[in-house]
């Protein structure tokens, strides 16, 4: 005898838009779509141990009143590379001044922008101080909102200031970089002297979608998007830094 077979079909939509913001010296651009690509496993990772520096939390610069109602932090695996950027903001500041700074900045962003935080991981001032950003923890690699294409896997340190062409670099700032990269790419166990691949996620960066780019692991904005961020003396810099940072790392 034939038997009758009931095959019971369902289906439930699932929708993932992860949207992300970005920010740097020429203009400002909303990243449409910026989902993470798949990625083969990797190796377990040796840690390249460094000093953490210390670091302002977001709490001396930001009222927990004034966070707008931003959703929660986003997260990677790990933070394999850096972005470095200036804040494009006068360079006359007093450093007592740094957070009401960084207050403002993170008005610009959240305010009439609409922007879900700002888009920093950190900030660093003329005198060396390292402020927290971006919320989600600084020891945990939270997706930023810094290198339209390049979110994801990289976090991204903004000089506050404007250090265009002929501009002095405060040396106590650079210090303050090389230690926050050797600390955060040492718990990766990266060396800020090497070259990672990072696949754009979107059509604006320098690379179309999907493009597996060759980057400096201590790179300025400028490497992944069309931009003169981080300005040319704090770009002419960046060797000094990945030497520096290292160093700090014991390589």
């Amino acid at each position: 005898m034939p038997r009758a077979v009931l095959v019971a079909l369902g289906c439930v939509p699932g929708i993932a838009a992860v949207v992300a913001l970005v920010m740097c010296a020429v203009g400002v651009e909303r990243v449409h779509v910026d989902t993470p690509p798949v990625a083969a496993p990797r190796p377990a990772v040796t840690v390249q141990s460094a000093a953490r520096p210390p670091i302002v939390p977001r709490s001396r610069w930001l009222d927990a009143a004034s966070t707008h109602g931003q959703p929660p932090p986003r997260y990677d695996d790990r933070v394999v590379a850096i972005f470095v950027h200036h804040t494009d903001s006068p360079n006359g500041y007093d450093c007592a001044e740094a957070p009401r700074v960084i207050r403002d900045l993170y008005a610009g962003q959240t305010g009439a922008k609409q922007w879900d935080d700002i888009g920093y991981n950190f900030l660093v001032d003329r005198c060396g101080t390292i402020y927290e950003g971006r919320a989600g923890g600084v020891d945990r690699p939270v997706t930023g909102a810094h290198a339209q294409g390049f979110n994801h896997r990289t976090a991204g340190v903004a000089a506050i200031g404007t250090f265009t062409a002929g501009t002095p670099v405060p040396r106590a700032m650079t210090e303050a970089i090389a230690a926050l990269v050797a600390w955060k790419l040492g718990m990766s166990g990266v060396d800020p002297r090497g070259e990672v691949r990072l696949v754009s996620s979107n059509n604006h960066s320098r690379f179309r979608a999907g493009t597996a780019a060759e980057l400096p692991v201590v790179a300025g904005h400028n490497e992944g998007f069309m931009t003169t961020c981080p300005g040319r003396a704090l770009t002419a810099r960046l060797p000094e830094i990945r030497e520096r940072a290292a160093r700090l790392q014991g390589r």
